[in-house]
């Protein structure tokens, strides 16, 4: 049976992978019978030929789930659909000087609605 899966390169505590069609049966480093990309996890870097994973998949081939979901994460040229957060973390002092400013806004704007509606009650 084949199987599409990663086979690990690079050095220790540096993982990259490679994006090989291999039997089920071989070792995970063992010789593939196809190379159809590469995937680097710390850079989020991947190059994939999705269209013969496609087909090998169409042929029988089972596909593991870190590389399903490499495919199913993939623009059409191959490279990784990754989306960094756009929030920031914050050290807990960040945070709670953020927390203390909009505290200080909303009073702001609850005391301007008083004196706006006072303002109103005396005309």
């Amino acid at each position: 049976m084949v199987k599409i899966r990663l086979k690990r390169l690079g050095y220790k505590k540096n993982p990259s992978y490679r994006i090989v069609a291999i039997d089920s049966r071989s070792k995970r480093e063992g010789a593939p019978i196809e190379e159809l990309g590469y995937y680097n996890p710390k850079s989020k870097e991947m190059k994939l030929n999705v269209q013969r994973a496609k087909e090998r998949i169409a042929q029988g081939a089972q596909a593991s789930k870190t590389v399903m979901y490499l495919i199913s994460n993939s623009n059409e040229d191959g490279t990784l659909n990754y989306k960094k957060s756009e929030t920031k973390k914050l050290s807990k002092k960040a945070q709670a000087k953020l927390e203390q400013e909009k505290e200080a806004a909303k009073a702001e704007n609850a005391d301007a609605q008083e004196a706006g509606e006072t303002a109103e009650a005396e005309a």
